[in-house]
């Protein structure tokens, strides 16, 4: 039996406790049965597809939101590492960032697959991309140490936060600036994370959202904020972001990964 199953039950009890799930509005409303089904399902067959990759770490997407109106396909994305315990068993976990409760703070946590997938996901799917070996060796490491890995982590968080600046950051931004860092010692802070993804020619997303979609998003969502775009882009209605798209086609690009492998 896999370690997946094993803690399936503790999963299922703590997720079936009235609290909110991180990354999520708050709400006292526990997932179903059927939910809590098809999340575990995902799971384990992305479990058999990460073991039968014969990789130690992977990018892995999953679809949290219908971002299909932005032509996205993914909303939301962490590094996951293979783990060997005492016994020779192997699991993996998931290192990446969540904003709680809709509000503007956000942490970075370590989650097993069950997890992952239990966070009401807008269609049951996920991706996993294979870096390089190279790359993998060096985010190994980094992602097993705890420290570490909140090198590039800003907690106040912008669902939509401007990929150049690091007055916030959302979760795909902590991923890709994680990234770096692990590529280039001297991507010892997020300004050089930054400077070294764009030398590399990361392009991030552009949103086309107009003054009234900015204004009511602003008002009503504490999660985002403009005020760190340039006005010249804002004003334009142009909002640029980093988003699990953006990365995964910047990757095989850049030749630092392979292709996107779905998991349904």
């Amino acid at each position: 039996m896999s370690a997946l199953w094993r803690t399936a039950a503790l999963v299922v009890a703590l997720l079936t406790a009235p609290t909110a799930l991180a990354g999520r509005p708050c709400t006292s409303e526990p997932p179903t049965v059927a939910e809590v089904q098809q999340g575990l399902a995902l799971a384990v067959r992305t479990e058999a597809a990460l073991q039968a990759s014969g990789a130690s770490v992977v990018l892995l997407a999953r679809a949290g939101q219908d971002l299909s109106a932005y032509r996205l396909r993914w909303s939301h994305m962490g590094w996951a590492y293979r783990q060997t315990d005492a016994s020779g068993q192997t699991s993996w976990r998931v290192v990446h960032k969540l904003n709680h409760c809709g509000s503007d703070q956000a942490q970075v946590y370590g989650q097993g697959l069950a997890e992952f997938f239990l966070d009401r996901p807008w269609r049951y799917e996920a991706a996993y991309l294979v870096p390089t070996p190279e790359l993998q060796a060096r985010l190994l490491p980094l992602l097993q140490d705890d420290a570490r890995v909140l090198r590039w982590h800003e907690p106040r968080y912008n669902m939509l936060a401007y990929p150049w600046a690091t007055r916030y950051q959302q979760s795909n931004q902590w991923a890709i600036e994680t990234l770096a860092g692990a590529a280039d010692e001297g991507a010892s802070d997020r300004p050089r994370a930054q400077a070294w993804l764009q030398l590399r020619g990361f392009t991030p997303t552009v949103l086309h959202l107009g003054p009234l979609t900015r204004l009511g998003a602003r008002a009503t969502r504490a999660n985002i904020a403009f005020d760190d775009h340039p006005n010249d882009k804002r004003f334009a209605d142009r909002i640029e972001t980093t988003t699990v798209d953006a990365v995964v086609d910047w990757l095989q690009i850049a030749h630092l990964g392979g292709p996107v492998q779905t998991v349904r």
